[in-house]
């Protein structure tokens, strides 16, 4: 199997440079390429491909207005253009949303190296048209794959795609079910709950403290206002830079937590776990629980679990949408329709009383998946 690394990089000022130009490039390739796509699907054209789009891109490079995209590698125009076809094409597959334009504040700084080209030398990695950078640790030398340069925020990474061997674990004959929600992170069939991060005093007080900076700049924005437009000033700059920089600990501190509690679960070592199909676009419609759930970081959660079952070798299944997980009594096995998300703890006419979501995570434990 493959699994992603990621190796901070501790480029000079010169070579921060360059990888800024790169990410700038990066990210106009992108645009450029879709808006070729927009404009060729208004006029009722066909999907263009990559290829033909790089053949336009390479005539369009040797005039003296875009000779600047020489000062990069050819490799990260061609590769931004392949990504966005790539997106394209799965929009009108119906597997994604529609791609949308990069916006220099908003998207995230990364560009592509080509993985031919990637060497690697102890604390060293080499970047095409960049030099010799040292990294944080020592690289072995090993046949990567997707090679991206990005910026967290703070620091520069190099993220590759490694090759794995698949771990060979004796497993348990344990059925895990696992129910997710907002009240903890998750619950497990086995008694084990994984807390809420999010409810600890270390992400209350950094929240906090970003909304004090958020109101801070935004009284120095309406200070400097002239006209119509905002003045940003060397103190908003700094501010600013505060702000981007808890935001960055907010989500280490997140998806650390994340990280930690399904390498805990998938370290007991069952046969199976069993979690319920999360509709995270259905339950962010819901006003007063969307920011919660956004927090929790569920898709995540699920993802990292997924991966982590491939592994060890477990298999993972996925109950069906509709299975009533929650409002079934796992002592009897009667459902009961009118529960209510208020209710905290499943009381059934057998008599039997245990939490909600516990409940729930037993009912999932004995799934059985129809064919």
């Amino acid at each position: 199997m493959i699994l992603a690394k990621r190796i901070r990089l501790r480029p000079t000022k010169e070579q921060e440079i360059q990888f800024w130009k790169s990410v700038g490039t990066a990210r106009w390739a992108y645009n450029w390429a879709l808006a070729k796509q927009e404009e060729n699907y208004k006029t009722g054209g066909r999907f263009i491909s990559d290829g033909i789009l790089r053949k336009e891109l390479t005539v369009l490079k040797q005039t003296d207005e875009f000779s600047w995209l020489y000062e990069v590698s050819n490799n990260i125009t061609k590769q931004s253009i392949k990504d966005l076809c790539i997106a394209y094409g799965k929009f009108f597959k119906g597997l994604a949303d529609k791609p949308r334009f990069k916006n220099k504040r908003k998207s995230k700084p990364s560009f592509y190296n080509d993985n031919e080209k990637l060497k690697v030398k102890e604390k060293k990695v080499l970047i095409e048209k960049v030099g010799w950078i040292v990294a944080s640790e020592v690289i072995p030398d090993e046949k990567y794959y997707n090679p991206r340069i990005s910026h967290d925020g703070k620091y520069w990474y190099l993220s590759v795609s490694v090759e794995v061997l698949k771990e060979s674990v004796v497993l348990t004959d344990l059925s895990l079910g696992i129910d997710v929600g907002i009240k903890e992170l998750a619950v497990c069939s086995n008694g084990t709950k994984k807390k809420n991060i999010n409810k600890t005093s270390t992400i209350r007080s950094a929240e906090k403290r970003l909304r004090r900076l958020q109101r801070q700049v935004s009284r120095k924005y309406e200070m400097n206002k002239e006209g119509n437009r905002f003045v940003k000033t060397s103190n908003i700059i700094k501010i600013e830079k505060k702000i981007q920089h808890l935001h960055r600990r907010l989500t280490n501190i997140r998806l650390n937590h994340l990280h930690q509690s399904t390498s805990e679960i998938v370290k007991t070592k069952p046969y199976r776990i069993v979690m319920e199909t999360l509709n995270i676009k259905g339950m962010m419609k819901n006003k007063h629980l969307s920011k919660a759930i956004a927090k929790q970081c569920l898709c995540k959660f699920k993802r990292q679990i997924q991966y982590k079952c491939e592994k060890y070798g477990i298999e993972f299944v996925e109950a069906d949408k509709w299975y009533p997980s929650s409002k079934t009594c796992s002592s009897c096995g009667n459902l009961k329709k009118n529960l209510k998300l208020s209710d905290r703890i499943f009381k059934c006419e057998c008599g039997h009383e245990i939490d909600r979501d516990f409940n729930a995570a037993i009912n999932l434990s004995r799934y059985k998946l129809v064919i």
